[in-house]
């Protein structure tokens, strides 16, 4: 892989409504796209999927540019690589900061599906040509949640996610449930609650829930195996995985019964397969978490979850879920329920670049 050149844009776009959770509303999406360039004029892209604020994790695009341009780049043309996951590898001498590794190893797994002209899908070992879709209700209102529901079900979505907090739980589940008895319903709480708050968990078991995800804080692993063990409904952990060892724990202790795997969470792409392969081989499912994310980063998203693993839908929608008009070309769209896996090489589409001159706030050029 020899790199000629990295070219960063930092980009931002609102969006079409408002994403809410109890940690705060997002209105206007900032990101930084990267484009890898090798010596034969061949370019591979990736996504920093970091926030403006740090409500989520630590990181925020500022800090994202910040260590991609002051030491993973530089520590890619000191160290020569041949393959995507030795830059995973490389990364790893730094702590964390995985939202800025996984900026740039996933575009380096385009460059690389794309030299060796075959879909990313198959570089990652996929096996499916379609992926199912879930979406997001992320609302204060129960009028509203209602109205998305019904209307994310017209769109053919195969599961719905209700985001959840303890002033608005199980009145508005128990409303949801009311016209939708039936319907594959999980709450994600973003760690909204303690296990002081047990009596309250337990009382959501009521619903049936396909899952909660993170309930407790956003760091732990073990009081969740104590909750978990006090609770019908199965426990989905997120922002706790942050690796393939925390992974391997909260298996090991019992922690959860699904993982939610997020590529820029986990710091990249090979540790999201880490974490996959050693999923399946426990009978542990697993869906792939989405990060209100342009449409790059959901390009990665969908040649991940074609991985045999991942039998639950996740949180990758059609682009027209978040924004008027999106970066790349096709947009993603789902049909009858089901996303297409691209068989194109690398990621399977192209970057609407006039979109993305008109979103840029910055751009710049590092030669290697």
């Amino acid at each position: 892989m020899k790199i000629a050149s990295a070219e960063l844009y930092v980009i931002q776009m609102p969006l079409k409504e408002p994403f809410l959770t109890h940690l705060g509303a997002v209105k206007v999406r900032e990101g930084i796209i990267i484009k890898i360039t090798n010596s034969d004029g061949v370019s591979g892209f990736g996504e920093g999927v970091a926030f403006s604020t740090p409500w989520y994790t630590e990181e925020t695009v500022k800090t994202s540019l910040h260590m991609i341009t002051d030491f993973l780049i530089p520590l890619l043309q000191k160290n020569p690589i041949d393959h995507p996951k030795e830059a995973s590898l490389l990364f790893s001498s730094l702590r964390r900061n995985n939202m800025a590794k996984a900026a740039l190893e996933t575009a380096l797994w385009d460059l690389y599906a794309k030299t060796h002209s075959q879909p990313l899908s198959k570089i990652l070992g996929g096996t499916r040509s379609s992926i199912a879709s879930g979406v997001v209700v992320a609302t204060d209102s129960t009028t509203k949640a209602l109205q998305q529901i019904d209307q994310y079900l017209k769109d053919g979505y195969q599961r719905i996610k209700v985001k959840i907090n303890p002033k608005q739980d199980y009145s508005f589940l128990s409303e949801i449930r009311r016209f939708y008895p039936e319907l594959e319903i999980m709450a994600d709480a973003n760690s909204a609650y303690t296990l002081k708050d047990i009596d309250r968990i337990k009382a959501l078991d009521d619903f049936n829930l396909l899952m909660i995800e993170q309930p407790l804080a956003y760091d732990d692993i073990l009081e969740h195996a104590l909750l978990q063990k006090e609770i019908k409904t199965p426990i989905c952990l997120d922002e706790s995985i942050v690796s393939y060892e925390d992974a391997r724990k909260a298996i090991e202790f019992g922690s959860c019964q699904v993982i939610n795997v997020k590529v820029g969470r986990v710091g990249g792409l090979y540790e999201a397969k880490r974490i996959h392969d050693y999923c399946f081989e426990k009978g542990i499912p697993v869906w792939c978490g989405g990060m209100i994310e342009f449409g790059i980063s959901r390009a990665h998203n969908i040649a991940l979850a074609s991985l045999p693993g991942f039998s639950i839908p996740g949180d990758i929608s059609a682009s027209n879920r978040f924004w008027e008009e999106d970066i790349i070309t096709p947009e993603v769209n789902v049909k009858n329920g089901f996303v297409k896996v691209p068989s194109d090489p690398g990621i399977g589409f192209k970057i609407n670049e006039k979109r993305l001159q008109e979103i840029m706030l910055s751009k710049e050029t590092i030669v290697f």
